[in-house]
């Protein structure tokens, strides 16, 4: 089992890693711009959920096998890209003739899923599950699978907190924006544009150590 100390080293570096604006949190910020705070925490529980797949597949080792297959991580990272793009894209266009250019809402099932699938298809979540979170663990503690859940759902608990303030963030500031909703569909738009060119520049499996 993981210990005290390391379990509160690990707290206070997954916590600096997740408070720092990243491709997940700026998903979450892009939907609240778009479609106000509701759909942003939603869009952050789908998020949170992918991380409980990245938590499984670490434990099973799938995550190990993705990172060191040069083949498999560039399958990743581009299918990853290209939904963010298409996102971005559909974002750009959505509605164009409607009033005041407000962006349609979708429905929330589609923005949990979409969460989910952003967070899921995320090489850097991969890298992070390799190079960082086995560090904190100790093969003569106990079953490494079990360390890595328990590491994984520290690190869900300090990311929902981290994406709950994003995601409240950005639904108040899309509210308080909400006249000038052409400008926010396009702020949405190319939010998700860029974390699609971010994402497919992420390194290969090669340089995760």
């Amino acid at each position: 089992m993981v210990s005290p100390p390391t379990l509160l080293v690990f707290a206070v570096a997954a916590f600096t890693l997740v408070i720092v604006p990243g491709p997940n949190n700026l998903y979450i910020t892009a939907r609240g711009m778009a479609q106000g705070r509701t759909a942003a925490v939603v869009s952050a529980v789908g998020v949170e959920t992918g991380t409980l797949v990245h938590i499984g597949a670490a434990a099973a080792g799938l995550s190990y096998l993705i990172a060191r297959s040069a083949t498999a991580f560039a399958v990743v990272k581009w299918v990853g890209a290209a939904y963010l793009v298409y996102l971005g894209i559909r974002t750009l266009l959505a509605e164009r003739g409607a009033a005041a250019g407000v962006p349609a809402a979708q429905p929330l099932r589609r923005v949990f899923l979409e969460g989910v699938v952003v967070n899921v298809l995320n090489p850097k979540v991969i890298l992070f599950f390799l190079a960082f979170l086995p560090q904190f663990v100790d093969p003569a503690a106990g079953s490494a699978a079990l360390q890595i859940v328990v590491l994984g759902v520290v690190l869900l608990v300090l990311g929902i907190l981290a994406d709950m303030v994003y995601a409240v963030g950005a639904g108040t500031l899309s509210r308080l924006l909400r006249g000038g909703g052409r400008p926010l569909r396009y702020v949405s738009g190319c939010v998700y544009l860029g974390l699609g060119v971010a994402t497919a520049l992420t390194g290969g499996a090669g340089r995760t150590r």
